[in-house]
């Protein structure tokens, strides 16, 4: 008969509780607690990526502002592709769809969207494509020229006013981006109309390749883990949360650097150069992914001394743009969206409450 493990889940170690400032009876109004304990944070910030931390706001909040991110925010992106040759072996059809999907580095806040089937200077964006595979001979032996189409070969035509309206340019985010592979004597010519839209009604809109968060995992020593202990701790997370502070006097130093040693390391964790009066401390609770390695070991006790929780109401964002909008835009966007959003539903209630 097969043997079999017993793992007991305590799902007590999972369940997010509000921050200490929410400890007790609730203090004010909804937006008084809001405007008290409300506060966002940016912890890091590249050309295409943002990390940020939203304090103080309930769960349905921060989803809201992640499903704005992902499917509201408007960008500008190829909506149709008219093809004039096209000799490759990729199907219009396809080389559409492909084309579609190129990220446009431009602003959609200074574009209108399209009314009807009418375009104008105002609401459509317009590129040229143009490239043809040729073979020539340099220094004795054959080279393929233009062998990969590549996004970088998309040329704005500027509509209208668009030279002053776009004064930085419009182009595709990335130019090394491969529209098709060609062989000596094939060619794609296209013009390919842009459009302002949102996520929701096509993934090519979508201004963010990631937006999610985690709430913020707080590691609470229920008592002081000290000597082997400490060791035996800070070396069974694999994601490094914990770190080593030594308490000893000079006097313990001194003792240490002889060899005394006044407890006995673990096996799982003995090694040379252990301080006895070493103690674990919970130096990077930001990168605890919630794995429980340090409350597993249960025949160990390690489950009464470790408590992991999370905060209900501390919410770590992490936003990755594509390219055609700063990462901080987004976000600032995103915000300006629910804001509206939350008006136009208090304006309504407004409208039902004077019809009652």
């Amino acid at each position: 008969m097969a043997s079999f493990s017993h793992y007991v889940v305590k799902n007590g170690h999972q369940v997010p509780e509000l921050s200490a400032s929410h400890n007790g009876e609730p203090a004010g109004s909804f937006l008084e607690q809001l405007n008290r304990n409300l506060k966002v944070e940016i912890t890091n910030l590249t050309d295409t990526d943002i990390e940020f931390d939203l304090i103080g706001v309930d769960a349905s909040i921060a989803n809201a502002l992640r499903r704005i991110l992902l499917a509201e925010v408007p960008t500008i992106a190829i909506e149709h592709v008219w093809i004039a040759v096209n000799s490759s072996i990729i199907q219009d059809e396809v080389l559409a769809h492909r084309v579609g999907l190129i990220p446009i580095r431009a602003d959609a806040r200074k574009l209108d969207y399209v009314i009807g089937d009418e375009e104008t200077d105002k609401d459509t964006i317009v590129f040229h494509f143009d490239v043809e595979c040729t073979a020539a001979i340099v220094n004795g032996s054959e080279q393929i020229i233009n062998g990969s189409a590549l996004s970088g070969a998309m040329k704005w035509l500027p509509q209208g006013s668009q030279n002053e309206v776009f004064p930085e340019g419009v182009a595709p985010v990335h130019d090394d981006i491969v529209v098709a592979k060609l062989k000596p004597g094939q060619r794609i010519e296209f013009e390919a109309h842009c459009r302002k839209g949102v996520g929701k009604d096509h993934t090519k809109y979508s201004p963010v390749a990631t937006a999610s968060y985690r709430l913020l995992p707080e590691i609470i020593l229920k008592e002081p883990v000290t000597g082997a202990l400490a060791y035996e701790l800070k070396n069974m997370c694999p994601m490094n949360v914990f770190d080593i502070e030594d308490l000893g006097s000079s006097e313990a130093t001194a003792k240490k650097g002889k060899g005394t040693k006044s407890v006995k390391p673990s096996a799982s964790s003995s090694a040379e150069g252990q301080s006895p009066t070493a103690r674990a401390v919970v130096a990077r609770p930001r990168d605890c992914t919630m794995c429980r390695e340090c409350v597993r070991h249960v025949d160990r006790g390690w489950d009464q001394r470790v408590v992991l929780k999370r905060r209900a109401d501390h919410f770590l964002f992490s936003v990755e743009s594509v390219g055609s909008m700063a990462p901080e835009t987004v976000v600032r966007e995103a915000i300006s969206i629910l804001k509206a959003k939350a008006l136009k539903f208090l304006n309504l209630i407004d409208d039902y409450e004077m019809q009652m």
